[in-house]
């Protein structure tokens, strides 16, 4: 899960990185789930990559641990 702000800024809320479809910057940043679902967050799409990635590396670091 990637933490991620509501582009009002007023509150913050994770979304699962493996429900990511795509993102658009229109210029806001809307991140489209598998479920249809959208959100418009305040980060960057290259923000949103980023995290998403470091928390891929993240869980496949922890299986090898296993």
């Amino acid at each position: 899960m990637i933490l991620v702000t509501r582009l009002n800024k007023a509150s913050q809320f994770y979304v699962n990185e493996d429900m990511i479809e795509f993102i658009e910057e229109t210029p806001d940043t809307i991140i489209t789930l598998n479920t249809g679902k959208k959100v418009t967050v305040s980060e960057s799409a290259i923000e949103v990559i980023e995290r998403a990635r470091a928390e891929k590396i993240k869980q496949m670091r922890a299986v090898q641990l296993v």
